[in-house]
């Protein structure tokens, strides 16, 4: 899988194409980190998600729905941002990896997962889902 540095990021949308970020892999505490910059806000994600979800989403089969949620927020079951916190998923529990910003995983990873030609994303305005690719 392609990993990108600081130096030249990925360039991405989120899913209804409303804003834009960047994300690029880096090391912190000797863990690969996927480091997501949007605006001054800096969000971190642990870089192993992007196999365990693919995974999951292969063994699910269908359209999931993403089900972005701010850290504080209850997610939905069934959705990928209740995946990325559950305690059921491979690494049993947040998939986010700093304090106040864990959130928000389906709203910056997804676009991720497509670029790398790992899944297939909607781009509604509302209520988007992805799948396998």
């Amino acid at each position: 899988m392609e990993k990108r540095t600081k130096d030249n990021p990925w360039k991405l949308k989120t899913p209804p194409q409303t804003s834009d970020y960047e994300m690029y892999v880096d090391t912190k505490d000797g863990k690969e980190i996927i480091v997501c910059t949007v605006g001054t806000t800096v969000l971190h994600y642990d870089y192993r998600s992007l196999a365990d979800l693919h995974a999951m989403l292969k063994k699910h089969g269908d359209w999931m729905e993403l089900g972005s949620k701010d850290e504080k927020q209850e997610t939905v079951e069934g959705t990928v941002e209740h995946w990325a916190r559950s305690p059921k998923n491979p690494i049993g529990g947040w998939y986010g990896l700093k304090k106040g910003f864990k959130g928000r995983f389906a709203m910056y990873i997804p676009p991720l997962m497509e670029v790398l030609g790992l899944a297939e994303v909607e781009h509604n305005a509302r209520n988007n889902r992805m799948r396998a690719k």
